[in-house]
């Protein structure tokens, strides 16, 4: 039977994750998936020529998508942009760009799912209450203290009530770990899981959980579904974190290539992937490109964008980046241009003399 909350979820059975997997697109892939927020500026745009790469040179097909679950922070308008600038980049891609927003079913199915195996359960926390029982003695730091994890029947009857007094709906968390035990115990809250990563330098990021092929993470109870105002829900509420796996596995995506700042994020969606018996994905986490003050590239840094550069200085810029991996200079890039070369010529020539080994595992950065 499904739970009183998953009634709001969606269609049950829609998707082929409710069908056991069957529909799941067989061919590997790569992918790049923006958040429609913004303007891409030269470091998003490396990260999606490396994807794409990545992706050609190892044979994979290549899939855009907009990741557009978060409405509040997305709009049409950016995405637009951004898809418009991937493809003056040269950047191609194979099937349908897949919008998240069209794809709630599939979350809500997702969901169900981890509910019959007993590993969702409402939270009805504050970010306030969260903090505050976050600082309590032996919490992982971070990690959801599981506040709301063991309550009894009584208990979230009691809580949900107040919540919808308060015209609030609870989010939904998942369950980690060892599900025969009650006690919500710091051990119990937080599990570890490791993935396959095929880039990411230890020395770069600092980790001491990163070795030769692999990164191990702590999973704690993590949002699957928001929860707030219900008169302002929609049914689009689904975290991120549940959206980005199943969207991969829909499309046949198992190379993620993306930057080093995700790779924390990237054992949680894993242990997600294995409970829904999803397939595995390797990861590639690739450096950032930094602004002159050695801080992740923004705005701030002046000209950053495409559009604010053109095409033939983005382009020459992030060819020149990949160093001797692709074995080019700004200067040739331009004069390739110069020459009647369009920017997805230039890409193929990359792809075919693509070197990852040579690719630096440093990160990269824009003066200007």
């Amino acid at each position: 039977m499904r739970s009183s909350w998953a009634a709001t979820t969606g269609r049950a059975g829609s998707s082929a994750l409710a069908n056991g997997g069957a529909g799941l697109a067989q061919q590997g892939a790569g992918r790049y998936a923006p958040s429609p927020s913004g303007d891409l500026h030269l470091g998003n745009l490396r990260t999606a020529i490396l994807a794409w790469l990545f992706a050609r040179h190892s044979g994979r097909a290549f899939h855009l998508r907009v990741d557009d679950i978060d409405a509040q922070r997305s709009s049409e308008e950016s995405a637009r942009r951004q898809l418009a600038d991937l493809a003056a980049l040269g950047i191609t891609h194979d099937g349908p760009i897949v919008y998240e927003r069209d794809c709630l079913d599939h979350y809500a199915d997702a969901l169900q799912k981890l509910a019959d195996q007993g590993r969702v359960y409402e939270c009805y926390c504050s970010r306030k209450e969260i903090q505050e029982a976050s600082r309590a003695p032996h919490t992982a730091p971070g990690a959801y203290p599981g506040t709301c994890r063991n309550l009894s029947e009584e208990e979230r009857s009691t809580r949900r009530a107040e919540l919808a007094e308060a015209g609030r709906s609870p989010a939904l968390r998942l369950r980690v770990g060892d599900l025969s035990t009650s006690a919500a115990t710091p051990a119990s809250l937080v599990t570890t899981h490791t993935i396959t990563e095929g880039f990411a330098a230890g020395e770069a990021l600092g980790s001491d959980v990163l070795k030769e092929g692999t990164y191990t993470g702590e999973v704690d109870d993590m949002v699957l579904r928001r929860g707030g105002n219900t008169a302002q829900l929609d049914g689009s509420e689904y975290a991120y974190n549940l959206a980005v796996v199943v969207d991969d596995a829909l499309a046949g995506v198992d190379q993620v290539v993306r930057g080093d700042d995700l790779l924390s994020s990237a054992p949680r969606q894993a242990y997600l992937a294995g409970l829904l018996g999803l397939p595995e994905v390797e990861y590639l986490h690739v450096p950032l490109v930094l602004g002159p003050e050695g801080k992740r590239l923004a705005k701030r840094d002046g000209a950053v964008t495409m559009r604010e550069l053109g095409v033939a200085d983005a382009l020459a810029w992030i060819g020149e980046s990949l160093g001797e991996a692709v074995g080019v200079t700004a200067a040739r890039v331009r004069d390739a241009l110069a020459q009647g070369a369009v920017p997805a010529e230039i890409l193929e020539g990359w792809a075919e003399s693509f070197r990852p080994e040579l690719l630096s595992r440093e990160p990269v950065t824009y003066l200007g």
